[in-house]
C-alpha cells in the first residue's frame, strides 16, 4: 500500500480586535451618568415642590392651616 504524502493543513484563526477602554471613554461615560442623575434630581425636586405647594393651598382653602389660626388668635408658638 502506497500512501500519498499529504501536506498538513494549517488553519489560522483571526480574532476580532478588542476595543480598549481609554480615559476619554471613562470620562464621557461618567459625565453621561451625572447628567442623567441631575435631570432625575431636578424632576423629583419639581414634583416634590409642586406637591408641597398643592398641599399648602389645599389646607389653606379648607381652613385646616394651624398657622393661620394661630395668627388669627394672636397666639405665639412656644
Amino acid at each position: 500500500m502506497l500512501q500519498s504524502r499529504q501536506d498538513p493543513i494549517i488553519v489560522r484563526v483571526v480574532e476580532q480586535p478588542v476595543h480598549e477602554t481609554s480615559i476619554a471613554d471613562v470620562i464621557l461615560g461618567s459625565l453621561g451618568l451625572v447628567g442623567v442623575m441631575v435631570i432625575a434630581a431636578l424632576l423629583l425636586g419639581v414634583l416634590l415642590g409642586g406637591g408641597l405647594i398643592l398641599v399648602k393651598r389645599m389646607t389653606a382653602r379648607d381652613g385646616l392651616d394651624p398657622q393661620r389660626e394661630a395668627d388669627n388668635f394672636r397666639v405665639t408658638p412656644s
